[in-house]
Formats: C-alpha cells, structure tokens, sequence
C-alpha cells in the first residue's frame, strides 16, 4: 500500500503540482486519497476523517483538498446539496475558496466537477472528470471519481472505457498501479469481458496483494462463470489481505456468501453474515454495508430461508435514509429493510417521499431513473410484500431491462432478477407462471452452472402451467 506521501515538489514533479504551499496539507492530500483509492484506514494518519482535518488544519484555503472532503462526504452519507444544509453551505463555500484563490485549471474542473455531483448531476460531473483526464491521465481521483460516478449510474462501458484510456501512461512502479487495474478489471467484467477481467485483475494482485478492487473483480468473474467453489477457496486463501481493506472487506464477505446461497449452503452463508457482515455494517454505518446486509436478508428469504431477527438489528441503519432520494440504488435497498423488519410508518414514509421527490424534481442524472424505473420497482417490493404477486411482476417486467440505470453491478442487481422470477412463481395468473418459465431459461443460459439456477427451474416445472 501507498505510504510514502508526497509533498508539494513531489506532486510537481509526479505532474500534478497542487495550489498549495504546504508540505503538510500536500502530504495529508495524498493520504486521504490512498486510502480512498485503496479501500482501507491507515491508522498512522487517524484513517479518512482524522487525515482531511489534519490536511486543512495545515492549509484552511487548500481548494483542491476541500473539494476532496467534498465528495467523499456525499458518496459517504448517500446525501448531496439538495437533501442536506451542511453539505451545501460546505460546497459554497469550496466555490468561493476557488474564486478566491489561484488555482491550476485542473483543480478547477475538480471543483466544478464535485459541485455538479453533489448537486446530482453525475453525467457532467463525470465529464468534467474525463476532461481532466485528456491532459493529466496519471491523475487518480478523477479517474477513481469517474468510475465511482459511472457505477452509480451504471454505465458499464464508460466505466471500462474510462480506465482504458489512461492504462498506456502508467507502470507498475507509480502509486496505485494495482489499484488501477482493480477498477480497469471490474469494468471489464461488468461488460462480459470474463477472461480479460480476471487477467487483468490478477495482474492488479501481483502489483498490490491488498488491492480489494482486484480480489472484488475476481469474485464478479467467478460469480458469472458459476465458479461458485472456487470464488469460497479463494476469498478463503486470500483473506489475510483483503480482509486489511477495511472500508470494503464488508462487500467481499457479501461475495463470499453469496457464492453460499447459489450453492445452497445456507448456514455457512448465515454464519459470514452474522460473523462479518452484520457485525460491519453495524460499527461502519455506511450505505454499501446496509445495501449488503438488506440484500444479503432479502436473498435468503427469497430462497425460502427464515432469517429469524436480524432484520431488526438493520432497521436501525436504514431508518436515517428513508428520505434521501440520491441514489436509486440505495432507496431500494433501505426498502428491503423497512420491508423485511415489517415497519410499515418507514415504508409508507419512504414511499410517500420518493413519490413527492418524483413530482417535485427534474429527471434525476437526465434519465428519469426516480420515476421511470425507481418508482416502479419499489411499489413492486410492496406490491409483493403485501401478497400481490401479479401486480409486482406487472409493475417490474417492463422495465426490467431500465434497472442497469439505477447503477450498481450486474451482482447486485441480481437480486430484483431473482425477485421477479419468485414473484412470476407465486403470482396466481398462468401468464406469469409462463413468464417465469421464459426467464428461467434466459437465466439458464447466461448461468450454466448455478445451482440456485437450477433449484428455480425445479420450482417451476412443478407448478401446473396450461
């Protein structure tokens, strides 16, 4: 792991000065930003949150560092200026730093780049980020902010693209190589790109061992493949290192018992959750270990699986986001919670919210995402939780093809799949237990080799069909 920070003549000479002339606020910068890229808390620098009061302690008027603060408060709180005072006073007054100082033109389009996603314009902001990257290709945190913006639009391709782009101006002796093609890796697994991904990102762990990235596009490689074995005998053999990355260790042992559920090993899915993943999302807090608890819940219920309480020790983690509305991705998962703990005040309060945001705002990213897919597939969740079946299945079958735009991967996503599949299974209406048939052949062919596949096709078949 990157350690050896770097000061202002440092950053000059890696051809990124920075508008700032101390050594302390540079080096501090660099820190945030390692651990950022790398996934983990470095505990000689107090982790993220001490290293950035550290940073503006040394330089109050540092812009580019205020605009890093920034953004890893809104991709950290799952809010942005819209929904909450304090991040919006933050980025005006970032606004008015940059107008105050002198600055390079790179760290300007940074600056604009973080206003515009903290105002939920993703697509710019991710175009002021690729902007960047035309003249300064070794710079990580727009290539690191492009991709996490990509993702949460769930645009696969520019995620792939993105990366591909800078690979030919780095080597592996410059900072974050590994990490590089941990990120350049999930981008090509999330476009089919199987062998390439899994090459790329086993040349990511000869560089960096630790890079999490590297192991998480691995898991995606064996999850698509029906590798399901294998993905178990490898997280096991390599968990003394990704384990070290403790910002994402979470979602790898969501992996690892995922690779579980397909096999039908229940309780040893059961016992990572309750040993690694429930135990993380209740210290940490934040939105991808909630997404991994809730869907974690979610998928062993769908298999028919009685998770007992657990749902009541997550319903306490979801219960400050039933009104965020940010993020597509993470409103549907903070209802699975509601939904599984059976707290019918916070999904009414959710729901009702969500369809005030979607008569009061413009197209959320300029793709309609809140109302043309969001909407849907959450009244489907309830639709299905209340026992109507067929209304779910005719409220997601239409844009089931739209829900890539709600961002996230093609794993994660896997679940409203599953969730229309049972709701098809359950539904009383013959044109639906048909639909499930047709689905399942689809999903047999694009996963040969899982047994969760398979135990789904045997659902159906016995079900009386006309």
């Amino acid at each position: 792991m990157h350690s050896q920070w770097r000061d202002c003549q440092a950053w000059s000479n890696f051809g990124l000065p920075l508008s700032t002339t101390s050594n302390e606020a540079a080096k501090m910068y660099d820190a945030v930003v390692a651990q950022y890229v790398g996934v983990y808390s470095d505990k000689s620098v107090g982790g993220i949150r001490k290293a950035l009061g550290t940073m503006t302690d040394a330089d109050p008027n540092f812009v580019l560092g205020s605009a890093l603060a920034n953004i890893l408060s809104v991709c950290g709180t799952s809010q942005n200026a819209n929904t909450n005072d304090d991040i919006r006073k933050s980025i005006d007054k970032m606004m008015m730093m940059m107008n105050n100082n002198n600055i390079t033109a790179r760290e300007r389009l940074h600056v604009e780049a973080v206003k515009c996603f903290a105002e939920g314009d993703m697509e710019t902001a991710c175009s002021k980020w690729e902007t960047i990257l035309v003249d300064h290709p070794t710079d990580i945190v727009a290539i690191k902010l492009a991709h996490d913006g990509y993702f949460f639009t769930g645009r696969s391709e520019q995620m792939r693209d993105s990366t591909a782009r800078v690979l030919p101006h780095w080597n592996k002796h410059m900072p974050f190589y590994g990490n590089l093609l941990g990120n350049h890796a999930f981008g090509l697994v999330e476009t089919n790109l199987f062998k390439e991904a899994e090459d790329t990102a086993r040349e990511g762990l000869d560089v960096n061992p630790y890079d999490a990235w590297s192991t998480h596009s691995l898991n995606h490689v064996m999850e698509y493949t029906g590798r399901h074995k294998e993905g178990i005998q490898f997280l096991n053999s390599t968990l003394g290192t990704w384990d070290k990355c403790d910002i994402f260790a979470s979602h790898n042992y969501w992996h690892w018992a995922v690779f579980h559920i397909d096999r039908g090993e229940y309780e040893e899915a059961l016992g990572i959750y309750d040993q690694d993943i429930a135990p993380r999302a209740l210290k940490i807090k934040g939105m991808l270990e909630i997404l991994d608890a809730t869907s974690f819940l979610y998928r062993l219920e769908l298999e028919g699986q009685n998770v007992g309480d657990r749902w009541q020790d997550i319903i306490d983690l979801c219960r400050p986001h039933v009104e965020d509305h940010v993020i597509m991705l993470n409103d549907i998962h903070v209802l699975m919670g509601c939904l599984g703990a059976r707290h019918t005040d916070l999904t009414k309060k959710l729901m009702d919210t969500l369809r005030e945001y979607v008569s009061q705002h413009s197209k959320q990213h300029k793709s309609g995402v809140f109302q043309d897919v969001g909407l849907p597939l959450c009244e489907a969740f309830v639709a299905a939780d209340d026992g109507d079946y067929a209304k779910a299945v005719d409220l997601l079958h239409p844009v089931r093809y739209k829900v890539v735009n709600i961002g996230g991967s093609h794993a994660q996503r896997d679940v409203f799949n599953l969730f229309l599949i049972d709701a098809a299974l359950k539904s009383p209406e013959n044109r639906h237990r048909k639909l499930a048939r047709c689905l399942l052949t689809e999903r047999k062919a694009m996963r040969k080799n899982s047994p969760l596949t398979d135990r789904l096709i045997a659902r159906s078949l016995a079900l009386h069909v006309d």
